[in-house]
């Protein structure tokens, strides 16, 4: 094949094929793929780019990078990802027998596992840490103390945060928040620190109005929400415009696909999401609503109110009757409490 060329082209061309040949070659031998991770099947998992040298790969120290020179096409690359567990022939960036060097970034260290493989592990420095006792995260649950809540923070929430010293609370009383936060109380009667917004433009359009759950028109979201943190209880909002005196729920124009139901009680409607699928309720979902019923879960409510055409609301967590707030509060966690849903501030 290579005589037959050299017969029909230009030497200088032929040369130049000769060397592109060589510099393909060379650069296939070279190039190769860099993994995060390589899985317990013994294959590279995680890809994080292609094309790179196992020099360039392995540079970073990171534990778990791995490479495979194998330099082959995308479509390949997905049926090993998706279909074989991964890529094989895989070549671990470190040996793998020891945490000697191994860099396992901030709040985590390396520790050797029970098949002598060497893994990163989450280690908070909790050692400037003064509150020994529970603290309330901003995800809603009581961890047992702050140093909890940071691993739980480093296994993959990290935007959980403290929010106040203390078990969740019910209520705001007892709630001390820090700096310029303020403790409201939510749809579900769950107390959280937020930052009020003090002051708000002026409307400058009549779309920006919200009719608001307690009967008051505001001039925009900034206003209710301004409203709420002053009050310390959250509002909702019950239709976009203002107030309207209606007689029932006809009267009302909900946008979306949000329904009209209808508060008996304070004879106003209010627009709310019917679309929502419930998943298989755990028996510590249960919630005691507003028509004194038990609901297997806060969702359930919510399906039997639009089916109703009715407002129905959670007057406490756990069955009707059964359990006082005050017993719920004093029920330890191991690391955290039982998991209470944060509803927004402006939730309908």
């Amino acid at each position: 094949m290579l005589g037959m060329l050299n017969h029909h082209l230009h030497p200088g061309i032929f040369l130049f094929f000769m060397w592109l040949c060589h510099l393909m070659e060379h650069q296939k031998v070279q190039a190769g793929n860099c993994w995060l991770q390589q899985g317990r099947n013994g294959r590279c998992q995680v890809l994080y780019m292609s094309g790179m040298s196992k020099e360039e790969c392995c540079r970073g120290g990171r534990l778990g990078t791995s490479w495979t020179e194998e330099d082959v096409p995308n479509s390949t690359l997905f049926k090993w990802i998706i279909f074989n567990g991964g890529a094989p022939n895989c070549i671990p960036c470190k040996g793998g027998e020891s945490c000697e060097n191994v860099d396992c970034g901030p709040g985590r260290r390396c520790k050797m596992n029970r098949r002598s493989k060497p893994r990163c592990v989450c280690a908070p420095d909790c050692s400037n840490i003064t509150w020994k006792g529970p603290v309330c995260g901003s995800d809603g649950k009581t961890y047992k103390d702050e140093c909890a809540l940071l691993k739980a923070k480093c296994r993959g929430h990290p935007d959980l945060d403290v929010q106040y010293q203390g078990k969740c609370k019910k209520t705001c009383r007892e709630v001390l928040c820090p700096g310029s936060s303020t403790c409201v109380v939510d749809q579900t009667n769950n107390a959280y620190c937020v930052t009020c917004n003090r002051l708000c433009p002026e409307a400058t359009s009549p779309e920006q109005y919200l009719c608001g759950n307690d009967g008051i028109i505001y001039a925009s979201a900034c206003h209710l929400r301004k409203a709420t943190c002053l009050l310390g209880k959250s509002i909702g909002v019950a239709y976009e415009g203002k107030c309207i005196k209606a007689k029932s729920c006809e009267d009302i124009q909900c946008s979306g696909e949000k329904k009209c139901l209808w508060d008996s009680r304070m004879g106003r409607g209010r627009c709310s999401l019917c679309n929502e699928s419930c998943h298989e309720s755990r028996t510590d979902e249960s919630v005691c609503a507003s028509d004194n019923t038990t609901y297997p879960s806060e969702c359930a409510m919510k399906q039997a109110a639009c089916s109703k055409g009715v407002l129905l609301e959670v007057k406490h967590s756990g069955p009707c009757n059964s359990i006082t707030e005050d017993q719920e509060e004093d029920e330890e966690g191991e690391d955290y409490m039982a998991y209470v849903h944060l509803s927004s501030v402006l939730d309908g």
